[in-house]
């Protein structure tokens, strides 16, 4: 069975940094995308940023420069380093997995169960 696990959620201040860990179980962590979401309250959960099989990134155009998604397969792990947070980076971080990289939710298979970021002005 495929698990995916975040960490590294917490209460940050507007300009600092978290790294989010997204560890992967159950299927061959390096033959799949993974992908960041995020869910602010009320709203509709939404692609942050992708990283394929071969380690190609995309990323919405609003954490550009401040956040990447590195990922280490011999650790079965993808990551969400955020730099230069802001209060409206605060949300519900979420890991899936796909076949491919993708924006859409709809098109993830597997999901991990979230990790709170919230940003203090």
């Amino acid at each position: 069975q495929v698990q995916l696990v975040e960490s590294g959620g917490g209460l940050v201040q507007t300009g600092d940094s978290l790294r989010l860990s997204c560890a992967a179980s159950g299927r061959t962590f390096s033959g799949y995308a993974m992908g960041w979401f995020r869910q602010a309250p009320g709203k509709e959960r939404v692609f942050v940023a992708t990283i394929s099989r071969s380690g190609t990134t995309i990323h919405i155009e609003s954490v550009k420069g401040r956040f990447t998604i590195p990922r280490d397969n011999a650790k079965n792990t993808v990551y969400l380093q955020m730099n230069s947070l802001k209060p409206e980076d605060t949300a519900v971080y979420y890991c899936a997995s796909n076949q491919y990289p993708s924006r859409r939710p709809s098109e993830y298979d597997y999901w991990g169960q979230g990790t709170q970021v919230t940003v203090s002005s």
